[in-house]
């Protein structure tokens, strides 16, 4: 593995970030570089990864791009050997890619593809990047695991089932894996964003618009949260990461209901029920057996 020290916070670190192209992963490259780290923007929007990484390095800093299918488990471990081989070491693994299909339109209008393909990318290649980095980061003794899961992983989110699903595993993995990590000098966190202002409020690149609940619904829906800037949730996550926190919520105001569920989850779940209703009665989303069925879903991309 070659000479290694301990983990860097953050000058000379190397960090890999997954869905690093745009949205909450640009923003954690730019500010993780600004830092003075090494980032690797792995993505499959490679040409929007090439330019951040052009602009990276102008701005002085050090960044290259790849072309990265989290699902793929060979390639995700083929992008870690290279990475270790060519800086060395491996820091940080940010696994933050994900999508989301029909947000807001609930579980009845998903086709199983759907589900497989949110569970495959958002748990999946969660699992594929600790699989690939785990084990290297116990060889060299250092090493923190930065898993995107989101306020969806705390508390119900009605209208977003299978992304919720996928991101309550998330949750349960970081912790898992902390527990077991601490003894080998792995670290490990879980980013739990509550509403970030990114293209993802609107179903994201490789997301699926269902009918009825289009990307502008979504993101009017969004924006009643009063979302944050991406570079502002960059920064604040990246100071608790170098805090060694282990559950991130950011706006801090978002623990309030990750509390208050804690406390008394009935009430929560009455008041999700009431929050999907209200969705529904301003929604033209189809019902199953109409005349527009969940068939009538088109890709988004």
């Amino acid at each position: 593995m070659g000479a290694q020290s301990a983990l860097r916070i953050y000058k000379d670190a190397t960090a890999i970030i997954t869905g690093g192209a745009s949205g909450i992963g640009r923003a954690l490259a730019e500010d993780l570089a600004a830092r003075g780290a090494e980032v690797v923007l792995a993505d499959l929007q490679t040409e929007q990864a090439e330019e951040l990484a052009a602009k990276i390095r102008a701005a002085g800093g050090k960044a290259t791009a790849a072309r990265l299918d989290v699902t793929d488990h060979e390639a995700f471990t083929r992008l870690v050997e290279e990475t270790v081989e060519r800086t060395g070491r491996l820091d940080y693994l940010f696994n933050n890619a994900g999508i989301s299909h029909g947000m807001g339109a609930g579980a009845r209008h998903y086709r199983i593809e759907d589900w497989r393909r949110v569970i495959d990318v958002n748990l999946g290649g969660v699992v594929n990047g600790v699989n690939a980095a785990y084990n290297v980061m116990i060889d060299q003794g250092f090493g923190h695991i930065v898993n995107t899961a989101s306020m969806a992983g705390l508390v119900p989110s009605p209208g977003t089932t299978s992304y919720v699903t996928t991101k309550h595993a998330v949750v349960g993995l970081s912790h898992n894996l902390r527990a077991e990590g601490a003894q080998l000098g792995v670290r490990v966190s879980v980013l739990c964003p509550g509403v970030i202002r990114t293209p993802f409020i609107e179903g994201g690149a490789y997301g699926r618009e269902v009918e009825g609940v289009t990307g502008q619904q979504s993101k009017e829906m969004w924006e009643k949260r009063k979302p944050i800037a991406p570079e502002e949730f960059a920064r604040k996550a990246l100071d608790a990461v170098a805090r060694n926190e282990g559950v991130i919520v950011l706006p801090a105001q978002w623990k309030l209901f990750w509390w208050l569920f804690r406390l008394a989850p009935k009430f929560c779940l009455t008041i999700a029920t009431k929050t999907f209703e209200d969705l529904g009665r301003t929604s033209s989303a189809p019902r199953p057996g109409g005349k527009q069925g969940a068939a009538a879903a088109t890709e988004k991309g």
